[in-house]
């Protein structure tokens, strides 16, 4: 039987041996920094045990080196390495959950912590060389999309165009099916949408379950994007139709994440659209070329937050 301390040797190359001071002493940080950066990474304080390897150590260690160099404040180190934990919080329970399938046909004479072990041992070095490689790959397109952006770079302040797709009636179709029924069509939806938005040079922002939020660096992008979601989503029989609400305006990037009115008002706007159709507002419409989309204002009506608006359904010609 393989024991857990197998496991981390593993994954992390070492075994707990130190407790939480002694990581800190030896990485040459306060213990106080050291818990905000153990926080910030997502892991649970230890209350003195021993629960901390020499690879803790170690990368506590680089952290502090980064400071040291006096490029970047302690505070804006952590707020990186929080966002590097959340990262990758979300990507080991993906790549946990797309391998639990497997984990359950091991063989009768080993059990699934032992058969996760050999997966570990077997693509580990592969899939961490490639992770890298990927990190580096999206920090050139966020680098080249932070330059293309217009706006005040230093104040993370820039005008995109953002969307919001959602599945129609998705609460009451979760009613009707089953547990993995559900995840396998949400599954579908957010792979396929995540696909669209790349082809078309936009960026998936976040997965909301039923909806997911992209953004582009124009307009004709966004309802590019917008349309072929639809064309993906809303044409194919097996899953549920697809409304997109798009809006061009000055966006707050933060964290990987954007936020401001013209997100606000793209996720009322999906409310307010027919099934497999797109709908935007005046400010992005005038924005799009006359020869390319046909663009119909619609009555007016309250939209929260806002007040009345006439929104405008948007398609190609």
């Amino acid at each position: 039987m393989t024991e857990p301390e197998d496991l981390e040797q593993a994954i992390l190359g070492a075994v707990p041996e130190l407790t939480g001071a002694q990581v800190a002493a030896a990485s040459g940080l306060t213990v106080e920094q050291a818990l905000r950066l153990w926080r910030a990474l997502g892991f649970p304080e230890a209350d003195g045990a021993t629960a901390f390897s020499t690879a803790d150590a170690d990368a506590l260690g680089r952290v502090a080196a980064i400071e040291k160099a006096g490029e970047l404040d302690f505070d804006t180190i952590v707020r990186m390495t929080r966002a590097v934990g959340q990262t990758m919080d979300r990507l080991a329970e993906w790549e946990v959950a797309t391998l639990a399938s497997m984990l359950e046909r091991t063989r009768a004479d080993s059990s699934k912590r032992e058969e996760a072990l050999r997966l570990v041992e077997s693509i580990g070095p592969d899939f961490e060389a490639l992770l890298t490689y990927v990190w580096r790959r999206h920090l050139l397109a966020a680098v080249a999309r932070v330059e293309s952006l217009d706006g005040a770079v230093d104040e993370q302040v820039a005008e995109a165009t953002v969307g919001f797709a959602d599945l129609v009636s998705f609460s009451a179709l979760t009613n009707r099916l089953g547990d993995d029924e559900i995840g396998d069509l949400v599954e579908v939806f957010e792979s396929r949408s995540h696909d669209v938005v790349s082809r078309r040079g936009g960026r998936m922002v976040k997965t909301l379950g039923d909806s997911v939020l992209f953004m582009s660096q124009t307009p004709e992008d966004g309802v590019e994007i917008a349309w072929d979601i639809v064309q993906v989503i809303g044409g194919d029989k097996r899953l549920p139709d697809v409304r997109v609400g798009l809006v061009t305006g000055p966006v707050v990037l933060r964290m990987g994440d954007v936020y401001g009115p013209a997100v606000n008002l793209a996720a009322r706007l999906v409310g307010v659209a027919r099934r497999n159709r797109v709908i935007t507002d005046a400010h992005t419409a005038q924005r799009l070329p006359e020869h390319v989309y046909e663009t119909r204002v619609l009555p007016a009506r309250p939209v929260r937050g806002f007040g009345d608006l006439e929104p405008v359904a948007v398609r190609r010609i």
